[in-house]
């Protein structure tokens, strides 16, 4: 039987989770409804923006932007400001009923999750009605809208669910990438980011097709193994399987209570340095490479917060764990002074396992692998500060 995914997406979350819980107290605005966002404080023009309605989309309002330069689009935005105990127990809830549906889930986040809906897939007349279904009883139940991605893989199943919103099924299988994913631009591919995207438009390289179709002998010549990660998403290739069973029972991370409140992201990320690279230490001293990341918060106000992010390929290499952990912090940030500052792996597997890698990769992964070794040897010998990594 072929595999049926399905990735759930709450559109606009932390908004429309605000603007449910406003509604259900008596408002008589939608935030949903108008140019609203999520964020920092409008009056002093401080902190970023968590989430964003439609109609403020509309004006070219960007999720992670600074406030200021949102009001500047749009000096009539109204602002809400982050409940993150709310959103929490609205995850929670959402869970709780989708499991319902289907017991197979793996959440990723806080408003997202993937389901392995290929047992299930007999009890409806077809996916998109199973996931229709799924949809409707969401938006009954709670007020609030998720797009439903489906496809036989979880790459697919994410790129279907970021099509048109809100409310919407959207299907994405591997005969539909052509029509469906290929026009869209490249920066619209899972796992493009910014600098990705910089590097594929000087190759000419502007659509999600354009890159499917291009050599990826020279993708990894120029971008190494991420270039033909990209290259393999942009063929609709991926084999990850939904990761069911709870991460946190074998993890390993580390956290601090600062000194004063951190203010600045520069000061935060300091600190996110030095926890990454003590959690890298300790996956390299028990022989294990992390599938997961986690950066975690505490705010002044000692509420908590925390973003999770998938690694590919595992590592325990600390220069990957806190690049990943700070544009999770950049996410997760709202612009309040923070307490606590943690990073947590998960999803971990012994460096003995097998770990896919191309013929391209290999002879950088063998360098590295001896470099560490040799690192290794000299800190058990000399002591932990024989040696120091440049990063």
């Amino acid at each position: 039987m072929e595999r049926l995914i399905f990735h759930i997406d709450v559109n606009s979350a932390y908004l429309s989770w605000t603007a449910v819980e406003q509604l259900k107290n008596g408002a008589k605005v939608d935030l949903r409804e108008i140019p609203s966002i999520i964020g920092g404080d409008i009056k002093s023009r401080h902190g970023v923006v968590l989430a964003k309605s439609i109609p403020a989309k509309a004006y070219g309002i960007k999720t992670g932007e600074p406030v200021s330069h949102a009001l500047t689009k749009c000096p009539n935005l109204v602002s809400a400001p982050p409940d993150h105990k709310l959103y929490s127990r609205y995850s929670r809830r959402l869970m709780e009923l989708l499991a319902t549906f289907c017991p197979d889930i793996e959440q990723v986040s806080v408003d997202e999750c993937f389901m392995d809906f290929t047992k299930m897939q007999d009890r409806y007349p077809s996916p998109v009605a199973a996931a229709t279904q799924i949809k409707d009883k969401v938006y009954e139940t709670f007020g609030f809208t998720v797009n439903v991605g489906i496809s036989s893989n979880k790459l697919l199943a994410k790129m279907a669910s970021d099509f048109e919103k809100p409310g919407k099924v959207h299907t994405l299988f591997p005969e539909e990438i052509p029509a469906k994913m290929w026009p869209l631009p490249v920066g619209e591919l899972y796992m493009a980011g910014k600098s990705a995207v910089a590097v594929l438009h000087k190759l000419d390289i502007r659509t999600i097709g354009e890159l499917a179709n291009f050599d990826v002998d020279i993708l990894t010549s120029h971008m190494k193994s991420h270039g033909r990660l990209l290259w393999e998403y942009a063929n609709g290739i991926d084999d990850s399987p939904v990761e069911t069973e709870a991460s946190d029972s074998k993890c390993v991370g580390n956290s601090t209570t600062l000194p004063r409140d951190a203010e600045t992201s520069q000061e935060a990320k300091k600190i996110l340095l030095s926890l990454s690279g003590q959690v890298a230490a300790r996956l390299q001293k028990s022989g294990q490479l992390a599938g997961s990341v986690t950066t975690e918060l505490k705010y002044a106000t000692f509420v908590k917060v925390s973003h999770q992010r998938q690694l590919s390929p595992a590592t325990n290499d600390g220069r990957a764990l806190y690049e990943a952990a700070c544009q999770l912090f950049d996410e997760l940030w709202n612009g309040e002074p923070i307490r606590l500052l943690g990073v947590r792996t998960s999803k971990l597997t012994t460096e003995a396992e097998p770990v896919q890698l191309s013929l391209f990769d290999l002879p950088k992964a063998q360098k590295e692998f001896k470099a560490d070794r040799l690192l290794k040897e000299l800190q058990e010998k000399f002591g932990s500060d024989v040696v120091k990594k440049g990063w």
